[in-house]
């Protein structure tokens, strides 16, 4: 691969204030987790560290695949502090800070409780986010990754929405952490490679290991320890057993806007697989097209027969995962644009859908669709997200996923031939639509009539987050040219290093 491009180091420290101030604010709330005003505190916190990702995005060449705002610290061994952003980076940080706002607003509806300590933990995984999403060292973005692990295992047990919480850490932690031991084999084995390769120190900065991994002999197997720990956490069938028990007794929203929506693991095989080992990517692309196609069917059929909205949606998750990993492994230059567009796609819209189901649990103190229905008429807004969300998943014109899908589905054919994409396609609509029929039933659907409870209309707070979320995933789909442009100098980067090696 061509060395890494880097403009001139700024004077600013852009990237060490989006992974600091968001440490800052978890710093403050922790210790004012007993005072009224904490929760005012924690979202002005998050609205700042929205506003510094705004900053970024507006102050980026996107006309240029360098990595720029570069920052450097020497630190012992080989834990260099080295960041820098791109278009790529930059669309991540954006998804992030507005995910990390947002849950800052949800949990104040919630009625959860120890909010303080909840919303330390929130901006506390939004600092360790902006580290993995701004560092261009593989260790650094692995443990990075940990920590992230860590802080959504402990949001899971303390903040669970089931008492048989045990149940859903349980494969959380075997799956999670067996992908995370994966992923330091395989960087630990890449950082020693590069060093016998090239004779020099060990490092495992991304421009050192991209120039002498492609032809080492150990190339294959690094890409293989790399992309199944990713593949754990995406979650790619066949490794997404811990999905359908988190979504069942774990909490509803708040860990799994975290685990699903900001897709680092797609954003780790684009930032650090591709570039270091493209040829190992380019020989496993017929075996992963055909998992892809087995997991969207596969998800399809479970996904039909679920009962329970949760376990729906964690399907439809696993199949669309399949989409995006197909999309990377074309090594395509307008398919990486789609696979990353929809990463933040889905992230959005399962965002959106997952709030909403919590806003509905809350009333409800059920997610059975038996015990659901005939909910539109007073929750009409919360509703109406709900909806978008899956018209978004379905990459239904006017939302962002209908362009980013077109180019996806481009480069697939273009690669893989027409049998898969049109398999992957079938199977990702047949996914897609059985969300709409569990709204359909959940929300126009009659009311049960053993249901007594009282459904209590949306508050101001609820309303705000709901239609913050419409408005974002239809502007996002009918102005889809400043993300494309974002992202454009980048991906054609990486298609003609990968062809070159």
């Amino acid at each position: 691969m061509q060395e890494i491009a880097w403009h001139t180091q700024t004077d600013i420290p852009l990237l060490a204030v989006l992974q600091l101030l968001p440490l800052m604010g978890a710093a403050v709330t922790w210790w004012l987790s007993d005072r009224k005003y904490v929760l005012g505190i924690a979202r002005i916190f998050a609205a700042a560290e929205l506003v510094i990702a705004v900053i970024l995005y507006m102050s980026l060449d996107s006309g240029t695949a360098a990595l720029q705002f570069a920052e450097r610290l020497d630190l012992p061994g080989p834990l260099d502090y080295h960041t820098g952003a791109d278009g790529i980076t930059t669309l991540f940080v954006l998804a992030g800070s507005l995910l990390v706002f947002l849950v800052c607003l949800y949990s104040l509806v919630r009625g959860l409780t120890d909010i303080g300590r909840l919303l330390a933990v929130v901006l506390a995984l939004e600092a360790v986010l902006m580290s993995a999403l701004t560092t261009v060292n593989l260790l650094w973005f692995v443990l990075a990754w940990g920590v992230d692990l860590a802080l959504v295992g402990y949001m899971l047990w303390y903040w669970s929405t089931s008492p048989n919480r045990d149940r859903a850490l349980r494969p959380f932690y075997q799956f999670q952490f067996s992908g995370l031991l994966l992923l330091l084999l395989g960087t630990l084995l890449a950082g020693y490679g590069n060093m016998d390769m090239t004779g020099k120190p060990l490092s495992y900065d991304l421009a050192d290991l991209s120039t002498g991994l492609g032809g080492s002999p150990l190339a294959t197997m690094i890409f293989l320890l790399l992309f199944l720990g990713i593949a754990i956490r995406a979650p790619m069938f066949p490794f997404h057993g811990w999905l359908p028990m988190v979504a069942r007794y774990g909490n509803i929203a708040m860990a799994p806007a975290f685990l699903l929506g900001v897709k680092i693991s797609i954003y780790g095989l684009v930032r650090f697989v591709v570039p270091m080992v493209p040829s190992a990517v380019h020989q496993a692309g017929d075996v992963v097209m055909i998992a892809a196609v087995a997991g969207v069917f596969y998800s399809a059929i479970l996904a039909a027969r679920q009962t329970n909205l949760r376990h729906l949606m964690s399907f439809a998750v696993v199949s669309h995962t399949g989409l995006l990993v197909l999309g990377v492994f074309t090594l395509d230059a307008a398919a990486l644009q789609g696979s990353l567009l929809l990463s933040v796609t889905f992230g959005l819209a399962i965002l959106t859908m997952l709030f909403m189901l919590g806003l509905v649990y809350r009333r409800i103190g059920s997610t059975n669709l038996s015990r659901l229905g005939g909910l539109f008429d007073r929750l009409p807004v919360l509703a109406t997200a709900f909806f978008i969300g899956g018209l978004a998943i379905m990459c239904m014109p006017g939302t962002p996923g209908f362009a980013a899908a077109h180019l996806v589905f481009e480069g697939s054919m273009h690669h893989f031939g027409a049998l898969a994409t049109m398999a992957v396609a079938l199977g990702n609509v047949t996914a897609a639509g059985m969300l709409l029929w569990s709204f359909q039933r959940a929300f126009l659907g009659p009311a049960p009539a053993a249901r007594r409870e009282q459904v209590e209309s949306a508050t101001g707070m609820e309303l705000f987050i709901a239609v913050i979320l419409i408005l974002v995933l239809l502007a996002a789909g009918f102005y889809m040219d400043p993300w494309l442009e974002l992202i454009e100098a980048p991906t054609h980067l990486l298609d003609r290093s990968a062809g070159a090696g």
